[in-house]
Order: structure tokens, then C-alpha cells, then sequence
């Protein structure tokens, strides 16, 4: 079930008097992902840049070694950046599907509040604090 394209008005959120998930919804989250999408592409490019703009064997030992630093961040940025996409994309593909904004273990609707906050959200904040709880005991046991 691929979801309607709709024109949305500039300025337009979502609100909780509306049907949940309804196409201006649907619309308004798909190019709110799109746009966060294109925001980390580009941050990633400007990385892959200066990482190839800079002279590798300039300046004294303790340089290098700030530089390498330096790179090493960005390098583990630019990776959760790619990791972000990879959730962005699962994201716009359930708008597509038709199962966006809906809770992957319960089924129940996610909020407008939580995807707002973090619109590649697949769980509602019951099942989330319920996989947290467990990570966190999982922690503890090994």
C-alpha cells in the first residue's frame, strides 16, 4: 500500500485532532525523513572531502597525532551517519508499506510526540523502555 502524495501547506504539522497517519501525516514524516536524509549525505560528503584535502605527513609528531584524532572521530561520525540512513530508509519504506508511525511488537500507534522527536522510532515507548530494560539486564548478566 503505497501512501498518497499529498501537498502539504508551508508551516504544517501534524496534530492530534487529524486521523493518525493520515496522508498529510504520512507527507509531512516522509519529507521530514528526506531532508534528515539529504542533511546526513551531506554532512558525510563534506567529511570525505577534508579527510582527502588534508597533507597526511605535515607537522611535527604530536600534530600528526591530533590530526589522526581528529580523523578517527569523524571517521566513527560519518559511520553512525551511515547507520542513521540505513533507519531513515527502513522508516520510508513502513510509510510506503503502510506501517509507519505503529509499534513493531504491539502494533499500537507509536505518537506523533515520539516520532516527531525521532521519526525512525519502530517502537511506542512501552516497548522501547521494555528492549531497554532488557538490554540493560542483558548487560548485567554477562
Amino acid at each position: 500500500m503505497a501512501s498518497e502524495r499529498v501537498k502539504l501547506k508551508k508551516g504544517y504539522k501534524p496534530a492530534k485532532k487529524e486521523q493518525y497517519m493520515s496522508p498529510k501525516q504520512l507527507e509531512y514524516f516522509r519529507q521530514k525523513l528526506l531532508n534528515w536524509r539529504e542533511e546526513l549525505i551531506e554532512e558525510s560528503r563534506e567529511t570525505i572531502s577534508h579527510l582527502q584535502q588534508e597533507v597526511r605527513d605535515v607537522g611535527d609528531e604530536a600534530e600528526r597525532a591530533t590530526r589522526e584524532t581528529e580523523n578517527s572521530l569523524e571517521l566513527r561520525t560519518r559511520d553512525r551517519y551511515r547507520k542513521l540512513i540505513r533507519k531513515i530508509d527502513k522508516a520510508l519504506a513502513r510509510i510506503e508499506d503502510g506501517e509507519y508511525g505503529y509499534c513493531e511488537e504491539t502494533g499500537e500507534e507509536i505518537g506523533l510526540e515520539r516520532l516527531e522527536a525521532r521519526p525512525i522510532a519502530t517502537l511506542c515507548l512501552d516497548a522501547q523502555e521494555r528492549w531497554e530494560l532488557r538490554q540493560r539486564q542483558q548487560g548485567e548478566t554477562r
